[in-house]
């Protein structure tokens, strides 16, 4: 993994956000952990909420659960969860404040998206049909992190209640529903609120449908926007690594050879409109490809 390491560092350090150089140094280089969290900080808006392009296809500044989400996600990924911390607080706060909450969801997108440079998929339209994406990951998120003596906290517990409940009797979601579900099974197990739900039931039905969801069809990973494994699979000990053996394999080949010159990797979508943002936001979606392919061949590397 030498050399498609050390062109990937070339291109991060050339082409990063300072979020995503503090993340990579993170990882790779035994870098700080208040570093990735100071440049976090900068995301955030006074009302807690996250926002300014965090998940860089959508620009929206304001902010959203879907930017909110976003910022969790990279507090998992750091193990950061403490609720003294001004800014694990603030977002704490946000949730607690219930804004754009209706009581059982909060919505994928909002109207003010519509007012700057985005995917098509973070357009807003008022008949969009609520999900489980991404309140179950966001409600599961406070239950590990929130006071348990807060107001929201049972609401919090309702939510990831109901989000279960409606999984377990319902048919196999999407992807990036699937996504908050695994979130939300981890909290669960961490959060020591198991008792929510039967973890074994839901990891179960979970490993069906992540099965399901991955493209089996390994010459499409590298430029088509379809589910590789790296999406749920993040190391050997993963529930979702067996039986997928032999794709986990396929992946770390394709990543060595599909790595760029400069040391990224394509992107595999596009917005099909705002070409000038969405080069931008290439870039930035490029240095989280690079670091999620380095974590995911060093979690594969021969032993």
């Amino acid at each position: 993994m030498t050399e498609i390491y050390k062109k990937a560092e070339i291109f991060v350090y050339r082409q990063a956000r300072p979020l995503d150089l503090a993340r990579w140094q993170y990882h790779f280089e035994g870098g700080a952990r208040d570093a990735v969290l100071r440049a976090l900080r900068f995301y955030q808006n006074e009302d807690g909420g996250f926002g300014h392009a965090l998940e860089a296809d959508a620009w929206n500044p304001h902010s959203t659960p879907i930017q909110t989400w976003t910022a969790a996600q990279i507090l998992r990924e750091v193990d950061f969860v403490d609720r003294k911390h001004p800014l694990v607080d603030g977002l704490l706060t946000y949730l607690e404040r219930r804004a754009e909450f209706d009581g059982h969801f909060w919505p994928r997108t909002l109207s003010s998206n519509n007012d700057y440079p985005r995917a098509p998929w973070w357009t807003h339209s008022d008949d969009e049909a609520s999900t489980y994406n991404p309140t179950a990951s966001l409600a599961a998120f406070y239950v590990r992190c929130g006071d348990p003596g807060s107001a929201f906290y049972p609401e919090a517990l309702r939510v990831v209640r109901e989000a279960v409940e409606a999984y377990m009797e319902g048919s196999a979601h999407e992807s990036h529903t699937l996504s908050c579900y695994v979130d939300l099974l981890g909290d669960l197990a961490i959060s020591g609120q198991s008792g929510l739900a039967d973890l074994q039931k839901l990891l179960g039905k979970l490993k069906e449908d992540v099965d399901k969801s991955i493209e089996q069809d390994s010459s499409l990973w590298a430029r088509s926007y379809v589910v590789k494994p790296s999406q749920f699979i993040r190391g050997r000990d993963c529930p979702f690594y067996p039986g997928n053996e032999a794709l986990v394999l396929a992946e770390c080949a394709m990543i060595g050879q599909s790595q760029a010159e400069d040391g990224g990797w394509p992107v595999t979508w596009s917005w099909g409109a705002y070409p000038e943002e969405f080069a931008i936001s290439a870039k930035y979606w490029q240095s989280q490809i690079a670091i999620n392919n380095i974590l995911f061949l060093r979690a594969f590397e021969e032993r």
